[in-house]
């Protein structure tokens, strides 16, 4: 018969025999070799890990450079941008106030293109004696200068009145010429008026001529010839406030030729409109 014969005791490490036990040394030595490859990996991870860290501090140095760099030209910039502000506000300035001298200069009319205005619309029959120019009590007082900087007011000269007085054949020669200057593009129709008309109260006696080494013949009061009796009035007008520019041929015509050479020089330069 055969008999089973079981020995428990191997399985027990104090009574294993010495070849089970340098078995199951080799089986224990082999079993570490995971943990010395995750050991090795982790080095690997934990040395990317240093090495993307230090990749990104340099980085960051760099966009820091970067940064001072682009504030440095943002300063510059800045700088030059204000400069061009101030620039643009001296052009405007300087542009206001060359659009405001030009539009008084545009505004102003020679006083011997007027008194030629004036000699073309007389009508037969009509004399003037005197043109006189005022100006009306109520013109607003003059303002101080702008300050530095500010923006430069339109400067319009004062309005001028103008009385002219004369003598002529009869009413309805004044009346023709007061509608003939109404006419005029150099005067204000609506403040063209008639202010008075009167027929002289006595006619005008000639005396006669006196000639040395001739005889004279006396002759009365009652004997002296006698001119009709004329026509005494008194017409108030305005100067109108049209642009000479405007007006360049009539101007022309007037014999202003100096203003209208210089209102068209400023026309090319751009300082007035044409």
């Amino acid at each position: 018969m055969y008999s089973l014969d079981i020995n428990f005791l191997n399985d027990r490490p104090e009574y294993r025999p010495e070849g089970a036990r340098q078995k199951t040394r080799v089986v224990s030595t082999d079993s570490k070799q995971p943990l010395f490859i995750g050991a090795a990996v982790a080095v690997g991870l934990l040395a990317m890990a240093v090495g993307s860290l230090l990749f990104l501090q340099a980085q960051n140095a760099n966009l820091e450079q970067r940064q001072s760099e682009l504030d440095s030209q943002l300063g510059d910039l800045t700088a030059k941008q204000k400069q061009i502000a101030d620039i643009n506000t001296q052009t405007k300035q300087i542009k206001d106030e060359t659009g405001a001298l030009a539009s008084v200069f545009n505004l102003v009319k020679p006083w011997s293109a007027m008194m030629q205005e004036v000699r073309d619309r007389i009508p037969p029959g009509v004399q003037i004696l005197t043109i006189t120019q005022s100006t009306p009590s109520n013109q607003p007082t003059p303002q101080p200068s702008p300050s530095p900087g500010a923006a430069v007011p339109t400067v319009t000269p004062p309005a001028s009145v103008l009385q002219i007085t004369g003598i002529a054949n009869s009413f309805n020669d004044v009346n023709d010429f007061l509608l003939v200057l109404q006419k005029s593009n150099f005067l204000k129709a609506e403040n063209t008026k008639l202010m008075k008309a009167t027929l002289q109260k006595e006619a005008v006696k000639i005396e006669p001529a006196k000639l040395q080494n001739a005889q004279q013949q006396s002759l009365t009061a009652d004997q002296l010839p006698q001119l009709p009796r004329q026509v005494e009035f008194q017409i108030e007008t305005a100067l109108s406030d049209v642009p000479a520019s405007d007006l360049l041929r009539e101007l022309d015509r007037k014999g202003a030729v100096g203003l209208v050479t210089r209102i068209e020089d400023l026309q090319r330069k751009g300082v007035i409109q044409p």
